[in-house]
């Protein structure tokens, strides 16, 4: 069942971005309508809260502070497993963005607030967020982790248009991406996770 929702997650952000890109000759109306009206009710507080958001979902902060804290705190927990699960899921899923990116190669939004690589769909920082949310989901599925986990990623995704570096379908597309490449490796590595030590140390036959 896992990884079936992954794939179906995966083939969704791809389908978006063929749609988004290759289906207009335009940005499409609702992209164009989200940026405009950001734009014109924008206030500094949205700016700082996405700027603080821009700083820990990007650059060395994302790629390998917050990856090294989620695994090393597994490790203090004894979740070896968990943690090895983690670093696969952070590396498969930023691998997967920059595919997209280079796939598509659509461009950004004309008024964007802070310098950005190339690339627009889909949303790198959203879909590191939604990485996050599914690994701790995975590891820890608990309501509130949950619940956690969806805020977290609609906050980074509404960031991400605060400051008009996204186009509004491309954090959908990140949070396509970062759920469904979790919910894939979970189906292949999750029971290999959940396995007990006295299961590992039994003998054979």
């Amino acid at each position: 069942m896992l990884l079936w929702w992954g794939v179906g997650l995966l083939a969704l952000a791809t389908a978006l971005g063929a749609v988004v890109v290759f289906g207009y000759p335009v940005t499409p109306g609702f992209d164009r309508w989200w940026n405009d009206s950001i734009a014109g009710a924008r206030a500094d507080w949205m700016v700082d809260f996405a700027l603080v958001l821009n700083w820990i979902g990007g650059g060395w902060v994302a790629i390998l502070g917050v990856p090294l804290l989620a695994i090393l705190a597994l490790v203090l927990a004894r979740r070896w497993r968990g943690a090895v699960f983690a670093a696969i899921c952070f590396a498969a899923s930023a691998g997967g963005v920059q595919v997209l990116k280079q796939l598509f190669g659509r461009a950004r939004p004309d008024d964007m607030l802070v310098v950005s690589d190339y690339g627009s769909f889909p949303s790198g920082h959203t879909a590191n967020a939604a990485t996050i949310a599914l690994v701790l989901w995975v590891l820890f599925p608990r309501v509130w982790v949950a619940i956690v986990g969806a805020l977290w990623v609609l906050a980074m995704a509404l960031s991400r248009t605060f400051l008009s570096v996204h186009w509004a379908s491309d954090t959908l597309g990140g949070a396509l991406v970062g759920a469904g490449v979790v919910l894939v490796l979970a189906a292949w590595l999750l029971p290999w996770v959940q396995q007990k030590r006295s299961e590992v140390d039994a003998p054979i036959g």
